[in-house]
């Protein structure tokens, strides 16, 4: 499996726009078995995305779906940066179903 945990934050008080992009344009992604968003109680502006995929070839297709490139375009306007991303090797955990094929 292959994972991503990102922080990325939106124009000053435009968090729930990004939010709205992000959660209409994650419903169906192939190989996607996981994907959390987050708000920060820390930081009004700070979104957090914990993804899991089958592999990181999906992740990847992913970006290149018509429906994934236009919620980039529409959520661009409102995404002030993206401050870090770190790939990750999910091996399983509560409400994370493990593929058979998987080691």
């Amino acid at each position: 499996m292959f994972g991503l945990i990102g922080k990325m934050r939106a124009a000053r008080g435009q968090r729930d726009a990004v939010i709205d992009v992000l959660r209409e344009s994650t419903a169906a992604l192939p190989g996607c078995l996981n994907y959390i968003i987050a708000t920060d109680p820390a930081d009004a502006d700070a979104i957090w995305v914990t993804e899991v995929w089958t592999d990181q070839a999906s992740h990847k297709a992913s970006l290149q779906l018509p429906e994934v490139q236009a919620a980039i375009a529409r959520a661009r306007p409102f995404i002030g940066g993206f401050e870090f991303q770190v790939e990750t090797h999910p091996v399983g955990g509560f409400g994370l179903s493990v593929p058979e094929n998987s080691g």
